[in-house]
């Protein structure tokens, strides 16, 4: 589902080559008076999966809703390559009166796609998140570790260039979250779409970005642009070798010079 509006300060002619999401000089006011960014500046290369790190209320999900076209900069500009766009809210928003299979097919069901298109494409999506044979199941039946994998299926359907996700994870159980840290990273393995991620999960963050940005306190900057090299897809394993926790605690350390 494309969530980008027709906005004068979001125009993809400014990006340069390679670049699908170019945050130049962006600074946020809201009403209330309250600045929650501050002179941003951030180009997401296609295929990168990038993830923001940062204290709560530092922006990030003000930046993330940006690059949506949601909110609007007070300064600065925001420029997109594609209006192939998914966002993933930290909650499911599933419609509850309809079963898996029509939530999955909303997007595609919204994008008048012939039914036996979207019928297909939102099959794929349920077998790629694992959720074959609960296509009839309504949403309190689910848990919610199935109840998210419902949500990226409904944004796999409209197979985006751009993924959009905030903090989709945070409320599920410490082994859901991990169970779909591996199964977005596999996704991402075989899509190759771009991606922006927000988590408080440092390691959340190594595990599934190959760039990590650092944002201090409130307004949000960004201190730190963090390369993480690991090859995709990435074995559950990972998370116990001396590399990996070397990136956690260079970011961590990042994240507490930040404050």
């Amino acid at each position: 589902m494309s969530l980008i509006d027709t906005m004068n300060d979001v125009d993809a002619r400014h990006l340069t080559k390679g670049v699908v999401i170019s945050v130049s000089g962006v600074t946020k006011h809201f009403d209330s008076g309250t600045q929650a960014i501050a002179g941003v500046d951030l180009d997401v290369a296609q295929g990168d999966f990038v993830a923001l790190v940062g204290p709560s209320g530092c922006g990030k999900s003000t930046l993330l809703r940006m690059a949506a076209g949601l909110e609007r900069p007070t300064e600065g500009s925001v420029a997109l390559g594609t209006d192939s766009v998914g966002f993933i809210f930290q909650e499911p928003t599933l419609l509850p009166w309809r079963s898996v299979r029509a939530n999955v097919e909303l997007s595609a069901e919204l994008a008048r796609l012939p039914k036996a298109q979207r019928r297909s494409r939102a099959q794929r999506a349920i077998d790629a998140v694992g959720l074959g044979g609960f296509e009839s199941q309504l949403p309190r039946m689910l848990s919610g570790g199935m109840k998210m994998r419902t949500s990226l299926a409904r944004t796999l359907t409209s197979e985006p260039e751009v993924m959009l996700l905030d903090e989709p994870f945070g409320a599920l159980d410490e082994m859901t979250r991990l169970d779909m840290q591996t199964e977005l990273q596999r996704l991402y393995a075989e899509r190759r779409f771009t991606a922006m991620f927000i988590t408080h999960s440092v390691s959340e963050a190594v595990f599934l970005a190959n760039r990590v940005i650092v944002m201090s306190p409130r307004p949000g900057r960004i201190t730190a642009d963090i390369r993480v090299e690991f090859p995709y897809p990435r074995d559950p394993d990972l998370r116990y070798d001396p590399r990996f926790t070397a990136h956690v605690a260079e970011i961590s350390e990042t994240l507490r010079g930040a404050r």
